[in-house]
């Protein structure tokens, strides 16, 4: 269990050092005044810093490398 627990933050570890954040639309209401309603797509942005990315990779590799072997 510790092996795949490992196996996954080193995934998620690359990922996050490669792709720093994504962007998405999201649809807000500008105007809402009774029956008139205006709407606006904005974009929003999640950035985290390439570092934690980079702690998630090394936390991966030092629970792969500590694990026991299985039969």
């Amino acid at each position: 269990m510790n092996k795949l627990i490992g196996i996954v933050l080193i995934v998620v570890g690359a990922i996050m050092i490669i792709w720093t954040g994504f962007t998405y639309t999201k649809r807000e209401k500008v105007v809402d005044a009774g029956p008139i309603q205006i709407s606006a797509d904005r974009q929003k942005t999640v950035n985290w810093p390439p570092y934690l990315g980079g702690i998630l990779l090394v936390g991966g590799i030092v629970i792969v490398a500590t694990s026991k072997k299985s039969i």
